[in-house]
């Protein structure tokens, strides 16, 4: 199978560059910047590409590269940092930019640059830099330029070396798939040969291989992740699996209840409830900061989950419904130098005497690809449509301290959120759309009587894969019939508002 090798410098953005490829069916695969010429040469990729980064090249301990990869005769593409890294190492000059550019930004095309081939001259990127290349190396031409970057691109046919100070992988770039498809097939001479049913048959294939006859401990959300990791080790051990759900009191309207039904019922899977809505209620009592309250929720989820596991005294393995915006997001030193921008709360953290062997079947696939596999899988489209959901549950959906009282009025005004939200012939193209409590009341008038009352935002974004995100632009008339529903229908909230604000620089969900 040919693949592409992505070397991580640790933007947020890299594992999108990877799914971006895998959307054209050839294999991408992230690994540490540190990895030498010599390993890579082993791994035989068709191309190569250096991602961005949150450093600088003038720092001190700033990554850096095996110079002998520009040996290999193997294409490289730099991107962002990767591109300023390239122009230092093989003789440009860099300095550090006058203006800083961030976001949306017209550039002018080289017409010999191969990685523009059939793109207009002109396009809209996303920049997101502050150093630039002020000078490239003497085997380069110029491939593109902006208003403030002389070199938004550059490119060694001789060589297949070739640089972009922007992110074609982010939908805010226009053509930017195109870019990494040139790169991809034009230079890289890549076949599409990755394909989600093959890689089904053959992890069903390693999962009996690697756990044989042991028995196997899953924690189960009722989310697409963890379910299609449910259903795929069920289809691997069958009765070996044991999968264990956390009521935390922090879910959507009646989920406990519907969670057991499908997956219990429905499914046949051998599943666990536990119920432990007060425990988590008495510890978030009086916190309002964000990071700490999804440390705490994660903690006691830890904690509730450790009691049940004990209970299942021959298991091996423990297995979670890992993907990669769940690795992207949260500081991974293996993969690159990435900073954190959020906490997520996986079963991690287990006491020492509990000494399972971990599971993440699912950890190198985006969001849509878990949902393909499902559909391989035959689970039912309605849960696999189900939107996502945060493993801190409506605790990030609450702004300020988490109460019982607010956890029953969210649940209400989303609920009727979710239900008008289905009644849209689009609704499947939809992300996510959710309700948020904000922790402000406001002045209104019902039944002739002053109210005051909190207020409640709502939240509805379009994305492939949860690392870029744009603002739905629903109908008035939708958002007029939620805004009438929860306020005539939910006491408590007398004021809705809506978000228009896109990933980045926002995140999707509030907390």
């Amino acid at each position: 199978m040919q693949k592409i090798l992505i070397l991580d410098y640790g933007s947020q953005y890299t594992q999108l560059i990877a799914r971006r490829i895998r959307e054209q069916e050839v294999y991408a695969e992230i690994i540490s910047y540190e990895t030498t010429a010599e390993e890579l040469k082993k791994l035989a990729p068709k191309g190569i590409i250096l991602s961005g980064g949150p450093n600088s090249v003038f720092e001190k301990d700033a990554p850096s590269i095996d110079k002998g990869i520009f040996e290999l005769g193997i294409p490289v593409l730099g991107i962002c940092y990767g591109m300023q890294l390239m122009s230092q190492i093989l003789g440009g000059r860099v300095v550090p930019g006058k203006e800083r550019e961030y976001g949306k930004m017209p550039i002018e095309t080289a017409k010999d640059n191969p990685l523009f081939k059939g793109i207009p001259s002109t396009i809209t990127v996303w920049m997101s830099h502050g150093d630039r290349v002020e000078a490239i190396p003497s085997s380069f031409e110029r491939g593109a330029l902006s208003a403030t970057c002389p070199f938004a691109s550059m490119f060694d046919n001789k060589h297949k070396f070739y640089g972009l100070q922007f992110h074609p992988e982010v939908v805010h770039t226009q053509y930017g798939t195109e870019i990494l498809k040139n790169f991809v097939f034009f230079i890289c001479q890549c076949k599409n040969d990755w394909k989600l049913t093959n890689w089904v048959d053959a992890t069903v294939k390693e999962l009996k291989d690697r756990i044989g006859g042991e028995e196997v401990i899953l924690g189960l959300s009722g989310g697409v992740d963890s379910s299609v990791a449910a259903v795929l080790l069920h289809k691997a051990i069958g009765k070996n699996l044991h999968c264990i759900f956390v009521d935390n009191g922090l879910l959507r309207y009646r989920e406990a209840e519907q969670v057991e039904e499908m997956f219990k019922k429905n499914l046949g899977l051998d599943l666990t409830v536990a119920r432990a809505a007060e425990r988590f209620y008495e510890k978030l009592k009086g916190v309002d900061e964000p990071e700490a309250k999804r440390k705490i929720i994660g903690k006691e989820f830890i904690e509730v989950f450790t009691e049940e596991a004990r209970k299942f005294k021959h298991c091996r393995y423990l297995a979670q419904g890992t993907i990669y915006p769940d690795v992207i997001e949260s500081k991974s030193p293996k993969k690159g130098p990435s900073q954190t921008i959020k906490s997520h709360h996986n079963v991690g953290g287990l006491p020492p005497d509990l000494k399972f062997e971990l599971i993440e079947p699912l950890k190198e696939l985006f969001k849509d690809e878990v949902r393909a596999v499902g559909r391989v899988l035959k689970i039912s489209d309605e849960l696999l449509d189900r939107q996502p959901f945060p493993g801190p549950g409506l605790g990030v959906r609450i702004l300020g301290e988490v109460t019982k009282e607010k956890v029953e009025l969210l649940q209400q005004a989303d609920r009727r959120v979710q239900e008008e939200i289905k009644k849209l012939p689009d609704y499947k193209t939809i992300w996510q759309t959710f309700a948020v409590l904000l922790p402000c009341r406001s002045v209104g008038v019902m039944g002739d009587q002053r109210t005051y009352e909190y207020t409640c935002a709502i939240r509805s974004v379009n994305s492939l894969d949860a690392m870029t995100a744009d603002w739905t632009r629903l109908p008035y008339d939708t958002l007029a019939t939620i805004s009438n529903r929860i306020i005539n229908e939910v006491r408590g909230i007398n004021r809705v508002v809506y978000d228009i604000s896109s990933k980045p620089p926002a995140t999707i969900e509030w907390e």
